[in-house]
């Protein structure tokens, strides 16, 4: 058989399997994509010379066999943390010829909108973001007929990537206690949820491991209801509760980052300095963190889109027989200036 005979035979599904990597970091490769390492570029294009694949006739083959439309559910496209999700995301999709479609999921009803967007089908895949997945919803999903990747929640059925919330906010609360805190007072947000009542119970486990007393008093909400209470003004509300009921709190742990940014500002309307006179931890690590030096817990959110974006492009394109994956992301402390 001739060398071209052959090479026609051989397709981007093969060289990702001689070379032991996902079909889209061949398809990365082919693309000449900055975002490979070059051990794996070279096991891909070593992979090429050997079956002798002729990429640019079968790159365009990938794109006619890939999944054409692939949608994104989050419960808002506005806040910084689902921006760097977001940015993930787009980075790996910029990479391969497909539709995006955006589901606004509300945090108002975001059930009743993820099942009214599920009802008009039209996609070849779904990551779904930020909504715990009852059985309803799972059956659903199902009936949608392609792959789904969830973040921020779990479920056996599909692949899935969620943080221990929790370890987070012990993380945020050691820290504190580490410095010498022991009066430590926490921002939340007055919206029920699983995510809520995880960072909660962190804050209180790292007090108790600590021999610390827990007054539940330190623990405030703002009253703004926008974003379920992340927001800054929602920060802004609950500090000021916060140093009228205990003006002697010398940190606080606000459980996200823009929580702590508008708890920042009440506290300079205070005269008060950070880390000085009060010390100060986010949760999230948004980028603007970086350069107000908020010490924060690290999501990592850019990273985890594009690894969500990545499993669920493989399950469009080798499909969904393979049993689903779960990846529990522990968050990490990076600590600045504010502490």
């Amino acid at each position: 058989m001739s060398s071209d005979n052959t090479s026609e035979k051989v397709t981007i599904y093969d060289v990702a399997e001689h070379a032991g990597v996902a079909i889209s970091t061949v398809s990365r490769v082919l693309n000449n994509s900055q975002d490979v390492s070059d051990a794996t570029r070279t096991k891909v294009m070593t992979a090429i010379d050997e079956l002798q694949f002729r990429p640019n006739r079968t790159a365009k083959t990938l794109a006619e066999r890939s999944a054409r439309t692939l949608a994104v559910a989050v419960p808002t496209f506005t806040t910084p943390f689902h921006n760097e999700l977001l940015k993930g995301i787009r980075s790996r999709l910029g990479e391969v010829d497909v539709d995006l479609l955006l589901c606004d999921l509300a945090w108002a009803a975001p059930e009743a909108t993820l099942m009214n967007f599920l009802n008009r089908g039209a996609m070849d895949g779904l990551l779904l973001a930020g909504l715990p997945v009852t059985d309803p919803i799972a059956e659903e999903l199902h009936k949608l007929g392609a792959p789904v990747v969830l973040i921020g929640s779990s479920h056996s059925d599909f692949d899935s990537f969620y943080w221990d919330e929790t370890a987070g906010a012990r993380l945020a609360i050691e820290h504190l206690i580490e410095k010498g805190h022991s009066r430590i007072g926490m921002i939340t947000t007055h919206m029920e949820s699983t995510l809520r009542n995880a960072r909660i119970q962190g804050y209180r486990e790292a007090l108790s491991s600590a021999d610390l007393p827990l007054e539940e008093r330190f623990i405030a909400t703002g009253r703004t209801e926008k974003h379920a209470g992340f927001s800054e003004e929602s920060g802004y509300e609950a500090m000021e509760e916060l140093l009228e009921i205990e003006p002697s709190l010398t940190a606080v742990f606000a459980s996200s980052d823009v929580q702590a940014i508008g708890a920042w500002q009440a506290m300079r309307h205070h005269g008060l300095e950070v880390p000085d006179d009060i010390a100060l931890v986010g949760y999230d690590d948004i980028k603007v963190s970086r350069f107000i030096g908020l010490t924060s817990i690290a999501q990592n959110m850019h990273q985890v889109g594009e690894d969500a974006t990545d499993i669920l492009l493989d399950r469009t394109e080798n499909g969904t027989s393979a049993e689903a994956s779960s990846h529990l992301i522990t968050p990490e402390l990076v600590v600045r200036k504010s502490t």
